[in-house]
């Protein structure tokens, strides 16, 4: 929510704010779970239940996030068809992840104002809590929670994004800005052991013969179903942390540890994590 802040008074010369709600992301607070379902308008196992050729499961050593997030478009495209609007939509769907695929969409505004939707995803913020080969010089550049927004300000002045906006309010057009989860600065450690099928996220782990330390810090969720949850296999249990803790394995703990305590990570249950902002905007 903090993010938002941050760009709502960068957008103030170019937009009013209609309305500012928050509402909760679902767990885990990781793109592959909460951004599916944002599009498809279905919990996770809703979602694998009833599309399994298009649900991948976070298992293994799956560092890519985006890879969980290939369908969104097909995703959304089903929801407008359950949700039987009274006309057809003419919509778009974006993801921007490098520079110039954010240039090409600003030069191509034309197109995009004659939709009734269109929807851009924006990663900028996300991957750099994502930027695990360059931990030391993200902790550099934002070595705590102000210093992560002024690094979120500084890119958004300067990116094809903020030119988007502006040619939006140009055209008085509308605007609705929101994430799928926040993220948080992790301190603690939690000791756990699991197999190789075990996901690499910091915030929660998903597997079978999970084993942990502290039960205090964390929630536990041995039955998915009750959280809309799929299940790999028979005996498969959901293991979050809560507060500022993240998981770290026996191997290695120290070193592990020092890497990634005072890092920016997502996927558990905090409220930096789960609330999350939901903003509508029209062109001054």
């Amino acid at each position: 929510f903090d993010q938002w802040k941050i760009l709502e008074g960068l957008l103030q010369d170019y937009f009013s704010v209609e309305t500012e709600s928050t509402y909760y992301s679902i767990l885990p607070t990781t793109t592959a779970y909460a951004r599916n379902a944002i599009f498809s308008g279905l919990m996770p196992s809703e979602i694998e239940k009833q599309y399994p050729k298009h649900w991948v499961q976070d298992i293994g050593d799956s560092e890519e996030e985006e890879g969980f997030n290939k369908h969104e478009e097909f995703f959304f495209q089903e929801q407008l068809k359950r949700s039987r609007m009274p006309f057809a939509v003419k919509s778009s769907y974006h993801k921007i992840i490098h520079n110039n695929q954010g240039k090409n969409l600003v030069e191509n505004f034309s197109k995009l104002a004659q939709n009734h939707l269109n929807i851009v995803v924006y990663n900028f913020v996300d991957m750099l809590s994502h930027a695990r080969t360059d931990m030391a010089m993200i902790k550099e550049l934002a070595p705590d929670e102000s210093g992560y927004r002024s690094l979120t300000a500084s890119w958004f002045m300067h990116s094809p994004l903020f030119d988007l906006l502006k040619k939006i309010s140009e055209k008085k057009g509308r605007l609705i800005i929101t994430t799928d989860h926040g993220m948080i600065r992790v301190q603690n450690p939690v000791k756990i052991v699991g197999d190789r099928s075990v996901n690499t996220n910091l915030r929660y782990k998903q597997g079978r013969n999970l084993n942990w330390d502290d039960d205090g810090h964390l929630l536990v969720c041995r039955k998915p179903e009750r959280y809309f949850l799929p299940k790999v296999n028979v005996s498969t249990t959901y293991v979050f942390t809560m507060e500022d803790y993240f998981f770290a394995y026996p191997n290695n703990y120290n070193h592990y540890v020092s890497h990634y305590r005072n890092t920016f990570q997502h996927g558990g249950v905090s409220l930096e994590e789960c609330i999350i902002p939901f903003v509508y905007l029209t062109a001054k």
